[in-house]
């Protein structure tokens, strides 16, 4: 597992998601903030135990 830090797309809080290293290719999950407890879509691609992209947003009908 790898500890990645963002900033919720919601509240704007700096929180952390873990993120399994060992799945290669592109993966999407959905994570709650740690503060908000809005859902956050996060999608990476891991290649040889390495993060190569990630990127998160907010699910759509989420926003404020």
């Amino acid at each position: 597992m790898f500890e990645q830090h963002l900033q919720c797309p919601y509240c704007r809080e700096a929180i952390s998601v873990l993120l399994d290293l060992g799945v290669e290719g592109y993966n999407n999950i959905v994570e709650d903030c740690e503060v908000c407890c809005r859902p956050i879509e996060i999608e990476y691609y891991c290649d040889e135990n390495e993060i190569k992209s990630f990127s998160y947003n907010t699910i759509e009908g989420n926003e404020f």
